[in-house]
């Protein structure tokens, strides 16, 4: 009741703020076209490269970089449902085959591999990059796929500074964002909150069950899919990053990011559960604090930095059930603990204007704890089952950048990593890329790598199922492709990329169902992934209050399994790996009429197979969709303070859809946002 209470004072005090508001178009002040010209930067010869404009980052604070990427990446984000696990498939690959970095610490789980974007807001992020196949070995080892890069930045703020919007939307949905800066010559200090919760009780048609209707004589007449609710699927997530940079003014820069987050997530039933959701308990819970200590000094041509990090995740998992007479067993009772302590240290030499040598070390201490209570016992048996391990990894890299002429670039980069005792062999890979003409700076890029990636700690020692005796993967990976750019300035712009890209995974880990009744990782031949990926951005200035700006993207991703035979009932040799789509596409239009804004965006998947048969039999296949959003902002400006006023419509054609197998996505629904920043005296 407070909260509603609250947004309901702020509703009232919007129209008041009209009367104080001044007309925006009043306020512009015509200034000379000013020409600015830049050079390729030396750091990017060759890159495959996305960076997500902070616009989109910032566009939602109900947001978590897994939507993000699903509007404005052509990669495939597999969610599990609303406010659950959603991870990435980067170039037919899959979760674990992803590298992410926040701050440069990889934030990868030792134990799974991969990373649950749900649970990174789009608003804690402040520059974000796609790094695709070999591009991804400039940043860290193991990105079969490719690697996410995702930083903050200093606040750039002058005195005080507060942010705050609350968002009220469809399900009982609330969530908030609060931001404090403060900044002077030398120091940047940041705080900033986030909080969601939801019952998350969205109504669906479950078409993997059927009613039957029956007539007086009890007779079935007829049968019908029911419409049912998303059971036990609520949340509530804690998210607070502490920030703060000095800046000696003599070329030196000390900072400190620390992130803790604290989520409560129930799991929603299948489709197909029965059961009454007060007979049993299904919850995951996460506390989690990164910690990142830099120092950066800076000269002319050269550049050193190091960096210390601590990570703690304490990761809790619940399963329990009415034996019956009222009272709740457990099923299920794991507890993981991570801990990883990191270091990493950074150069960069310039020779003249073309050549950038760079190196960089970095090493990664992890200790992991797995338990899980043993539901198979013997009488006064009161066993734990897990495993509790310790690794380090290492990983160096040198390259040199050249560039002997402007418009002709190449790098090679040589990493090696150790995982344990086990190491890679050199790591090479070289980019190339060319101006081929100036007018349109049409620019063609090629690059070719090997890759290694290590078997997380789970495929190893997991019980039961691990498997001490797996091989690292191993692969090559290219690419080729070309981009252009025109535009006239105050008119126009367009830009474009077209790219070929090619892997071979050997020893590709996959896990299968054994003998003994079990999950069981084990190494397949060879995964061949190609395709293409393109992408278009065009923004137009259409008079002097209109600017629309339009992004697309496409990707068509082949990955198929050429693997031997487990069995002889094995029919995966041929088929295209489960739930990595064949086509994905993404785009987004905002168009902009002084301080209104209205953003469309959409995607497009193809259909999943769930089978690595590729049977279609029964739910061997989840259909294609399309996805829909709409939003409407209008700002205000007062005497006193800057607002915003949002609201959001997601699903807009109220599509029945699934991400991955029985679990069920919300139809049409939505979203009220409200902004404030005041401004501090400056009035």
């Amino acid at each position: 009741m407070k909260r509603i209470f609250h947004i309901l004072t702020l509703l009232l005090l919007l129209p008041c703020s009209l009367f104080a508001q001044r007309d925006w178009s009043r306020r512009t002040i015509d200034i000379d076209e000013v020409t600015v010209v830049g050079n390729r930067p030396m750091k990017e010869i060759g890159l495959q490269q996305t960076k997500l404009d902070s616009a989109l980052l910032k566009e939602n604070i109900s947001l978590s970089i897994a939507d993000v990427l699903t509007f404005n990446s052509s990669i495939f984000v597999k969610s599990y449902g609303r406010a659950t696990l959603s991870t990435v498939a980067f170039r037919g690959t899959e979760a674990s085959h992803t590298q992410v970095t926040w701050n440069g610490m990889r934030i990868n789980n030792p134990m799974l591999g991969m990373v649950d974007f749900s649970m990174i807001p789009s608003y804690f992020i402040d520059d974000a990059s796609l790094l695709h196949g070999s591009s991804s070995v400039n940043e860290t080892g193991g990105g079969l796929g490719g690697a996410v890069k995702l930083s903050t930045k200093a606040a750039d703020a002058e005195g005080f500074g507060l942010q705050y919007i609350q968002g009220v939307g469809s399900f009982q949905t609330f969530d908030e964002f609060l931001r404090l800066t403060y900044g002077n010559t030398h120091w940047q200090l940041s705080t900033r909150v986030a909080y969601s919760s939801s019952p998350n009780e969205y109504k669906f048609t479950n078409r993997e069950k059927k009613e039957n209707i029956y007539d007086e004589d009890k007779n079935i007449i007829g049968q019908y899919y029911p419409t049912t609710r998303n059971r036990s699927g609520a949340y509530k997530d804690l998210h607070i990053l502490q920030e703060a940079y000095y800046n000696t003014g003599r070329g030196d820069r000390i900072g400190l990011s620390a992130w803790y987050i604290n989520s409560n997530r129930e799991l929603p039933t299948l489709t197909v559960d029965y059961g009454s959701d007060k007979a049993f308990e299904n919850r995951q819970r996460e506390q989690t604090f990164r910690g990142i200590l830099s120092w950066d000094h800076l000269r002319s041509d050269w550049k050193v930095g190091a960096k210390a990090g601590y990570t703690f995740s304490w990761m809790p998992y619940d399963y329990k059930r009415d034996v019956g007479n009222g009272t709740m067993a457990s099923m299920i009772r794991a507890r993981n603990r991570v801990s990883t302590v990191y270091g990493q240290v950074e150069g960069e030499y310039y020779v003249g204007k073309k050549w950038l040598f760079t190196a960089s070390l970095s090493a990664y201490q992890h200790f992991a704890q797995n338990r899980d209570k043993n539901i198979i016992t013997t009488e006064g048996d009161s066993r734990v089952v897990g495993y509790d391990k310790a690794r380090v990894e290492l990983s160096g890299a040198v390259s040199a950048k050249w560039k002997p002429i402007e418009r002709l670039g190449a790098t090679l980069t040589l990493r090696e990593d150790m995982f344990g005792r086990d190491h890679s062999p050199i790591i090479p890979a070289l980019f190339v890329d060319g101006v081929l003409s100036k007018r349109g700076n049409i620019v063609a890029k090629a690059s070719v790598s090997r890759n290694y990636r290590f078997p997380t700690l789970n495929d190893l020692y997991f019980l039961p199922g691990g498997n001490k005796d797996l091989r690292k993967e191993s692969g090559w990976s290219y690419d080729a492709g070309l981009s252009f750019a025109v535009g006239k300035s105050q008119s126009y712009s367009l830009s474009g990329s077209a790219t070929w890209f090619e892997s071979r995974i050997h020893d590709w880990i996959i896990w299968l169902p054994s003998p003994m009744g079990y999950y069981k990782p084990s190494n397949i031949a060879l995964v061949h992934s190609y395709g293409v990926e393109l992408k278009a951005d065009f923004a137009v200035q259409l008079g002097q209050d209109w600017r629309m700006d339009v992004n697309a993207t496409y990707s068509w991703t082949p990955s198929i399994d050429y693997g031997e035979n487990l069995s002889e009932a094995d029919r995966s040799y041929g088929k295209q790996l489960v739930y990595i789509p064949l086509h994905s596409a993404a785009a987004t239009a905002a168009l902009k009429w002084r301080s209104w804004s209205l953003l469309y965006k959409w995607c497009y998947y193809s259909e999943r197979y769930t089978m690595s048969s590729n049977d279609i039999m029964l739910t061997g296949k989840l259909p294609e969709y399309f996805m829909n959003n709409l939003s409407l902002e209008k700002g205000f400006s007062t005497r006193w303070a800057d607002l915003t006023l949002k609201g959001s419509v997601n699903n807009l054609f109220d599509e029945e859809y699934m991400s991955v197998l029985s679990r069920p996505m919300p139809g049409i629904n939505f979203e009220i946002f409200l902004g404030i920043t005041p401004k501090w005296g400056r009035y």
